[in-house]
């Protein structure tokens, strides 16, 4: 029996057998082909060069259509690799005159082109090893099947294990036989674990070598809880483990029979529940699961998931039909959050040293005009179907709030002269995201119909930890006295400018902090759709006066261990299952 810790993002406890989709490097079994079967091997080989020369020439079309001509030229390096006659006769070579499998022949030639690469004093051509193991792996998925040919050919449930999972990915992980999942990089709130977290299974990330150590069908305990993955248990924990997912069954079978009722405290005040989702799809969860909208709607997943650029409307429709399927709730759309994330690094001539900090979000849109009013202009028309009011991301100047709100109001202005129906008074609100508009959010009133604060964003500006690495993973919490300190100062500016405030990031899904959430005086709550009937039944279950002397009570703390220890002492008093396996941040001696 092993055990890996990994970084804890969705809650629930599994246990099943692996399906190992992708390892860190391509590790490829040498073998020797019948001589007749060597002609097939090459059409093989032949057919995964056109399919890929196809795929990398409609990404370069892609980015030539969005970014202009000179972005897309990074593109011309793959194309010329594939028509390299020095790299892959050689490849054709050993096919047919040693019987080589060809993805044995691929990995050794493509490896040995990066090592010649990485040898080099010329920073610049060190990076095209980078692009080497793209084409590599672009190869091996036509040669091998690619993992969604192998996910969707499984009999049975499994637990998918990966080196690593783009948003992609993770959006076609949607599937029936997947119980849970677990890959080797990656952080709590990275748009990949969220949109990994949404399909409701246990997700573990940030494990550093578990697609190395696992392989198919081993038996796998995944604890998305604790963050754990147990590689072959003994019976005395496999008996354990289902004692444990018994207990958690009974509780998420209770929770989901009440998702339907109010959510209020049990002193009668309303805590509005709505649901955070990625594709329109999913509002069908959202409101099974008892949520009263949509409080965050992250558009920018229909670019990370799309093999082309998403027309003005291919935006519509997927607009409209998240408002079709909402009949009247709540409908909020975030705008493009784009640049800290692969996608546009990929695209960029020179890829951003820490994206981050960098072309990122509204920044990103203000710079890509024709981008960001291609989708303003769809929203719009949207607004003539019913309901919905959008949101501009990570705001840190009022200069850009105004830059985003007069592009918004000139893209108004062309669909009136162009008799383009939409409906009047679109409110159009922010994310209080980093410290700077936390600090300023008293002025952002007079200019933001609404605020909506994002926590995941906030954390990691605030503490000064990279969300997405996994080596300080423990000194991202929510629990941080300053991160709380900064939501407070939020909420008090937004009402006494009254201004309607809601908090959307992942502690609003954690049982744990709702009653601080409440006690500071939140009122809308977004979240992830299966979490939605837990922190329901602990909002049920409390009284507003307690919530409130909890936060003061936390506000007099100064580590976030111990305001941590405090939150969940008091949820343990008022909702004692609720601790069980709801929580996504570890507890303060795992930390």
């Amino acid at each position: 029996m092993r055990l890996i810790q990994g970084i804890p993002v969705s809650p629930g406890v599994v246990i099943g057998r692996a399906l190992v989709l992708e390892k860190s490097l391509h590790r490829v079994p040498f073998s020797i082909i019948a001589p007749d079967e060597i002609p097939k091997e090459l059409d093989k080989f032949n057919t995964a060069i056109l399919k890929v020369q196809e795929e990398v020439e409609n990404d370069r079309d892609k980015v030539a259509a969005t970014l202009g001509e000179e972005p897309a030229k990074i593109f011309e390096f793959h194309l010329g690799l594939l028509h390299d006659p020095n790299l892959i006769d050689p490849i054709r070579n050993r096919i047919e005159s040693e019987g080589v499998n060809g993805a044995f022949a691929v990995v050794e030639a493509f490896g040995e082109l990066a090592d010649k690469f990485r040898s080099m004093d010329n920073k610049v051509f060190r990076e095209k090893a980078t692009d080497v193991f793209d084409l590599e792996r672009r190869l091996m998925n036509q040669l091998t099947g690619g993992s969604k040919d192998r996910l969707a050919s499984v009999p049975d449930p499994v637990i998918v294990i990966c080196h690593q999972v783009t948003p992609g990915d993770a959006a076609t992980f949607h599937h029936k036989n997947v119980l849970g999942i677990a890959t080797d990089i990656g952080g709590r709130t990275d748009h990949s674990s969220i949109v990994a977290a949404a399909i409701g299974v246990p997700v573990v990330v940030g494990c550093k070598s578990v697609a190395e150590e696992v392989s198919d069908g081993d038996l796998l305990i995944l604890d998305g809880k604790s963050g754990t993955v147990i590689i072959a248990p003994d019976d005395e924990t496999l008996a354990r483990m289902r004692k444990n997912i018994e207990l958690l069954e009974t509780f998420k079978q209770k929770t989901q029979e009440g998702s339907q009722q109010e959510s209020v405290t049990s002193c009668g005040v309303e805590i509005h529940l709505y649901g955070n989702i990625e594709f329109s799809h999913e509002i069908e969860q959202v409101i099974s699961k008892g949520g009263e909208g949509v409080g965050l709607y992250r558009t920018e997943f229909q670019y990370l998931t799309s093999t082309s650029l998403p027309t003005e409307d291919q935006l519509f429709e997927e607009y409209a039909a998240a408002i079709r399927a909402l009949d009247g709730r709540k409908l909020t759309l975030r705008t493009l959050d784009l640049g800290a994330d692969k996608y546009t690094q990929a695209q960029a001539m020179e890829p951003e040293r820490n994206p981050f900090l960098g072309l990122r979000s509204i920044r990103y849109c203000l710079q890509n005009q024709n981008l960001f009013r291609t989708q303003l202009r769809a929203i719009i028309r949207a607004s003539a179907v019913g309901p919905l009011q959008v949101m501009f991301p990570l705001i840190t100047s009022m200069n850009e709030l105004r830059q985003a709100k007069m592009i918004f109001n000139e893209v108004l202005e062309e669909c009136v002269d162009d008799g383009v129906a939409f409906a009047p008074n679109i409110p159009v609100g922010m994310m209080v995201e980093v410290p700077s508009a936390a600090l300023m959010a008293a002025t952002f009133t007079r200019e933001a119909d609404f605020f909506s604060i994002g926590t995941n964003d906030l954390i990691q500006y605030t503490v000064a930890v990279d969300r997405g690495n996994e080596r300080v993973a423990s000194l991202y919490t929510a629990a941080n006295p300053a991160v709380i300190k900064l939501i407070k100062s939020v909420i008090r500016a937004a009402r006494r400018g009254m201004v309607e405030t809601s908090l959307c990031g992942e502690i609003a899904g954690d049982p744990v902090y709702t009653m601080l959430l409440i006690g500071l005086g939140l009122r809308n709550l977004s979240l992830v759709p299966s979490q939605i009937p837990a922190v329901k039944q602990v909002i049920r279950r409390v009284r507003v006066e307690d919530c409130e002397r909890l936060a003061r009570k936390v506000g007099s703390l100064d580590s976030d261990r111990r305001i941590l220890s405090t939150l969940r002492n008091e949820l343990q008093k008022a909702v004692p299952e609720a601790i069980g396996g709801w929580s996504t941040e570890q507890s303060p001696q795992a930390q």
